[in-house]
């Protein structure tokens, strides 16, 4: 059976069209693009926590460091383009999720990011009045969302109410002023329902701010053709910005003028360097930049981009789904039965870029256990297995080798 899964992961591996691009990281192996699974010493199957080092970042970051910092110094500022590059790198963003150039701002944490959206969010329910003072939150969200969201409603007067991400459409009614959904939930990998979610919130009169962190750079994500509002995401996931690297806040064009930050820093200011004591917001994407930019993270991010230039968003999606289809049928094929199962979704309108499994326990000592046989993954308290397949660099042989591992590690 594992000879027959290995030679279908050989030719599914040989006829993929994003098969060029593993060279561009730096993975096990030399030029990543070498050996069978394995024999590079790691299957990385992680990067839906911290994607691979893409080449072109080493030799950039070191020329920021050497020649802009070091030599031109504050001149950079405006020679090297450090002033723009959050709107630059943001519009670079703004392409692998669905935006049109000036709507996306990259800069701080998605926590900070999240807070400016659904503060802003309420603050525009307050201007359209009705007496809206309900946030909604995905039940199962990231901790950090969560925490963000009840602070931000104690804030501004509002309650807030916990919904299965699933039940989000219709919960909302005519006093919810926002819901905060993740497109994909960090545990199970199940992708939720970004256009009829955003829909049925909008026919209730309220607004969505949704959180794009394990989504944007596995699959198309739409923003602009599904009419989001607003939405949040990290950079060193999917997009391989690097471990802390920017987080991005989008805003509709239409909402712009009207994106009233809780966080009116003065490098959102109209005329920031006017130093006036009073807060004029800029126009456009600028107006989401609170504090000085952290350039060297952020000029790592922009070359880390690079790998994204004429990708297609649906190659993507459609090697995510064969990755993580054929990791479940290796699954299904390799380990003992009753040791571990799929919490992911089989349906493809319903997963993510990682494949999530129950372990049947001792979960953190498997994948410690993998770990140190060279198969990288990560555990999530209190039972679950968690994979991700990036499809940049990732290989259906690893895919296989790694439920092959699995299997070794279960069954002793």
């Amino acid at each position: 059976m594992s000879d027959g899964l290995a030679g279908e992961a050989a030719a599914l591996d040989a006829a993929d069209v994003l098969r060029a691009k593993r060279a561009e990281f730096v993975l096990d192996g030399g030029d990543g693009s070498e050996g069978a699974a394995g024999a590079e010493g790691t299957v990385y199957l992680d990067g839906n926590s911290l994607g691979a080092l893409p080449r072109a970042v080493p030799g950039r970051l070191a020329d920021v460091v050497a020649r802009e910092w070091g030599q031109l110094r504050i001149r950079s500022w405006a020679e090297s383009g450090w002033w723009t590059a959050p709107e630059r790198t943001g519009d670079r963003i703004g392409r692998i999720v669905g935006a049109a150039p000036g709507q996306v701002v990259a800069g701080d944490s998605t926590s900070v990011n999240v807070f400016k959206a659904v503060v802003a969010a309420i603050r525009l329910a307050e201007e359209d009045g009705g007496g809206r003072d309900e946030v909604l939150v995905d039940a199962a969200t990231f901790p950090t969302d969560g925490y963000i969201a009840e602070s931000a409603a104690r804030m501004t007067g509002c309650r807030i109410r916990a919904v299965e991400a699933g039940d989000i459409a219709r919960a909302a009614g005519p006093r919810t002023a926002v819901a905060l959904v993740n497109h994909v939930d960090y545990r199970t990998g199940r992708l939720h329902d970004l256009p009829g979610t955003t829909a049925a919130v909008h026919a209730t009169g309220a607004r969505v701010v949704w959180d794009l962190c394990h989504s944007a750079g596995a699959l198309p994500v739409g923003l602009d053709a599904h009419g989001v509002d607003l939405a949040v995401g990290c950079t060193y996931k999917y997009l391989n910005g690097g471990p802390g690297s920017p987080a991005y806040l989008y805003v509709r064009r239409d909402l712009q003028p009207r994106f009233d930050t809780p966080l009116p820093g003065w490098n959102s200011h109209a005329d920031p360097f006017g130093m006036s004591p009073g807060y004029t917001p800029a126009d456009g994407s600028p107006r989401g930049r609170v504090g000085t930019p952290d350039i060297l993270s952020l000029l790592a991010l922009d070359a880390a981009l690079d790998v994204w230039d004429g990708v297609d968003l649906t190659a993507v999606r459609a090697k995510s789904l064969a990755l993580t289809d054929f990791f479940l049928r290796c699954v299904d094929a390799y380990v003992p039965a009753g040791k571990a199962g799929p919490l992911t979704p089989a349906a493809h309108a319903e997963r993510g870029s990682q494949v999530s499994l129950r372990c049947a326990s001792g979960a953190a000592a498997v994948m410690a256990e993998l770990a140190r046989r060279g198969v990288v993954g990560d555990f999530r308290r209190p039972d679950v297995l968690r994979f991700g397949f990036t499809p940049l660099y990732t290989r259906f042989a690893d895919a296989e080798h790694a439920a092959r591992v699995l299997a070794e590690v279960l069954g002793r």
